[in-house]
């Protein structure tokens, strides 16, 4: 990465564009003005809507008992202007421009918090009836599929799929998801982990095909790669999301294998005066040994906080922040609620906390004695105990971690 530190003394940056009006690029123009930045502050969206939450989407808004999520922000008291419906057409790092698709937009700063956007099945992007579900604009498509009681199928049984179909039956939909590997979240948790999580499916009255694979979509039906037909008035399709940086392309600005920014640890880009934060950034974690891709709402949050401080603090001299969050995510789905923080490959020992079949258990791993990531099922205090023992690297006795009567705080050698 480059060095971009300004010395003490240097002159402050008098203006900062933050391309990208989700979850991410709000909190980073709000937490700018919390820590005293002055100067401009210009918050740039593709989407026409005022920047909202996402999470309800696949819940409330999608259900049709809230209109939308809208964030309870109020952009002109804190002087940030807010340029909707622009979309980024790429950056000239030696200018210090950004050009949109209103022109270009000259910046001492640039914040990318573009997002991720999901990938779709191939051949299917012009295919009636196959939605998908990231913006409010989906979310309002689907609405009224939900309300018309149609046949849904959902292609993958990741978070976003089971979320999904757990609406889908809520609104008396009949719901089949498949799924090409072998058990639910299989790109998430571990097989032994996931496995228990296949029950809630039929739980609900949801039919899951794993194994199988969508061969084409046709008026009505799903195909599958063996030949089942399956009644599909509407088509959802969650296999996963990447990165929105095709934009960047010929910006100089490095990129990942999984084409995410590669960030450092302060969050800065491989560009002068070039930060990224949120879903379209990687970074590198001290903590877990490894560069994180974290698609997840807790680290939208985060972030812009440490980019904040960074972009003030520069022409300061204060010390840079550096980022290394323990990652949280949680999901609502077929009655649960799950909850998960850390990062568990680097993991040398499993401990479960309770029975797997029943409504409130949890999953602990450990490395070399410290815990390092936690799944907890129906039992919030876990995981607000455990998030914090990750955080200190606190030593842990097995033993009592095994036993779900003692709280996670009690737990340690």
């Amino acid at each position: 990465m480059s060095e971009q530190r300004r010395e003490p003394g240097a002159d402050a940056p008098r203006r900062v564009v933050v391309v990208g009006a989700g979850m991410a690029g709000v909190q980073t123009a709000v937490a700018l003005r919390e820590q005293g930045f002055t100067g401009a502050v210009t918050l740039i969206g593709a989407e026409p809507h005022r920047p909202y939450d996402r999470p309800p989407l696949s819940k409330a808004v999608l259900l049709g008992t809230a209109e939308g999520s809208a964030l309870d922000v109020d952009f002109e008291s804190l002087g940030v202007g807010l340029r909707l419906g622009r979309e980024a057409l790429g950056v000239r790092p030696g200018d210090h421009v950004l050009d949109t698709s209103d022109g270009p937009e000259p910046y001492d700063v640039l914040v990318l918090a573009t997002g991720a956007e999901p990938v779709r099945l191939p051949g299917t992007a012009d295919t009636p009836g196959v939605h998908l579900l990231r913006t409010l604009d989906d979310a309002e498509r689907l609405r009224p599929v939900l309300a018309r009681r149609h046949d849904v199928v959902v292609v993958g049984a990741g978070w976003i799929g089971a979320e999904f179909a757990t609406a889908a039956r809520e609104a008396g939909c009949a719901v089949t998801v498949v799924e090409a590997a072998d058990r639910p979240l299989s790109d998430a948790l571990p097989a032994g982990i996931a496995a228990h999580m296949t029950a809630w499916y039929a739980d609900a009255g949801v039919v899951l095909r794993t194994g199988a694979r969508v061969a084409r979509v046709e008026p009505g039906h799903v195909v599958l790669d063996d030949g089942t037909r399956l009644p599909a008035g509407a088509v959802l399709v969650g296999v996963g999301a990447r990165p929105a940086t095709g934009w960047l392309a010929g910006s100089g600005i490095a990129l990942g294998e999984r084409g995410e920014v590669l960030a450092d640890d302060l969050l800065r880009t491989s560009a002068p005066d070039v930060y990224a934060v949120g879903d379209c950034a990687s970074f590198p974690s001290r903590r877990y040994g490894e560069r994180l891709l974290v698609h997840h709402w807790d680290n939208a949050l985060q972030g812009p906080r440490v980019v904040a401080a960074n972009i003030t603090g520069a022409a300061t001299g204060e010390a840079p922040e550096v980022y290394d969050p323990v990652p949280y995510f949680w999901s609502e789905q077929f009655g649960r609620f799950v909850q998960y923080a850390g990062h568990h490959p680097s993991a040398d020992t499993t401990v479960r906390r309770g029975d797997p079949s029943g409504p409130a258990w949890t999953v602990c791993w450990l490395r070399e004695g410290r815990l390092v990531a936690l799944l907890a099922v129906g039992r919030p205090r876990d995981l607000a105990q455990g998030r914090r023992l990750i955080e200190a690297g606190t030593p842990m006795d097995r033993a009592l971690l095994s036993d779900p009567s003692v709280p996670l705080k009690k737990a340690v050698a």
